[in-house]
């Protein structure tokens, strides 16, 4: 019975640390895929992407439309 009550305390235990990676992953993830599509709008508008914006002087928001 002992084995099987270690082996619950394992699983539980790997169900918390991928939850804990997932709620830190996914932040990273989001914002790394928003500069990207932001990048993409800008340099599909013939600009260039430094330093966080885009050098034809456009803002973008979500989506390619401007703000």
């Amino acid at each position: 019975m002992k084995e099987a009550a270690g082996e619950a305390n394992l699983t539980v235990i790997a169900i918390i640390l991928i939850g804990i990676i997932a709620a830190i992953v996914t932040p990273i993830v989001n914002s790394m895929m928003t500069t990207t599509e932001l990048r993409s709008c800008c340099q599909n508008d013939g600009g260039t992407w430094v330093d966080g914006s885009c050098t034809n002087g456009t803002t973008y928001s979500k989506g390619c439309s401007e703000e």
